[in-house]
């Protein structure tokens, strides 16, 4: 059965976007199926993989406001050579438009939800890069998935911005989402030379337990250029810290998932 994980975090700057295109390509090189979504405006994960979205015909905006298929909008991500699908539902700033039309709709919340149940377990996993925002989009995320997975910076403000989300995510799980749960909370750009980044990792710690993902995203220049070459670190150089610190985050991912009793 197909697990949707939206990655979500309302502070911006922690490397949702990042996160999202390196554990999809992690589980695809895993042996899984995986549909990524585009629901930032800004489609930096469009981007991400080598696709410029303003050359599309349909994007995620077409497919929310209900005037195309979800299947005319998925693409198949380029350049990749595997018999195992990573297929992308682009954006680009005409999603901002969407979010606006579809406010003036009842039951505008739950529109990603029924538009990604026509997918018949095509994939193994349904990945949601959501926006930086506590809006519209976040919400259909949110009510559509089934866990949250959370990349934070081990700093003060991020700390804020996670207390925000929790609280978000307790709302949405009292009233149109009763089955959202969060997957665990994963550091992002960490710096173990940095005190702040390990007090802010140990108050983490203390607070959130077996959530808190073992596996830690360091900060390496190999994440940060490759999607100016339009693909995932694991591709660009599947040798680097970057990689290698994802390949682990989609393996620990995988044997939480295993531990609850669904196959890895």
């Amino acid at each position: 059965m197909t697990e949707i994980i939206a990655i979500a975090n309302q502070k911006g700057g922690v490397g949702k976007t990042t996160t999202a295109i390196n554990l999809t390509a992690g589980l695809v090189a895993m042996r899984h199926n995986v549909l990524l979504c585009d629901l930032d405006p800004q489609g930096n994960t469009t981007v991400g993989f080598g696709i410029d979205a303003a050359q599309l015909d349909v994007t995620a905006c077409e497919v929310l406001l209900g005037e195309r298929g979800l299947a005319e909008a998925v693409v198949s991500v380029p350049g990749r050579e595997s018999k195992y699908r990573l297929d992308l539902l682009p954006a680009n700033g005409d999603l901002t438009a969407a979010e606006i039309e579809l406010t003036r709709r009842e039951g505008s919340e739950v529109r990603l939800r029924e538009i990604l149940r026509s997918l018949d377990n095509r994939y193994d996993f349904i990945i949601l890069d959501c926006p930086p925002a506590l809006n519209l989009l976040n919400l259909n995320a949110l009510t559509s998935a089934d866990c949250v997975l959370i990349p934070m910076q081990c700093e003060y403000y991020a700390m804020e911005g996670l207390t925000a989300l929790l609280d978000t995510i307790g709302q949405i799980k009292a009233s149109v989402n009763p089955e959202l749960r969060i997957e665990g909370i994963v550091r992002t750009m960490f710096d173990v030379r940095n005190n702040l980044s390990n007090e802010v990792s140990r108050q983490l710690s203390e607070h959130f337990g077996s959530r808190l993902y073992r596996t830690l995203i360091p900060r390496n220049v190999r994440l940060a250029e490759a999607p100016s070459f339009g693909q995932s670190v694991l591709e660009y150089d599947p040798q680097s810290r970057g990689a290698l610190a994802y390949l682990g985050l989609a393996g620990e991912f995988l044997r939480r998932r295993e531990a609850r009793g669904k196959p890895a």
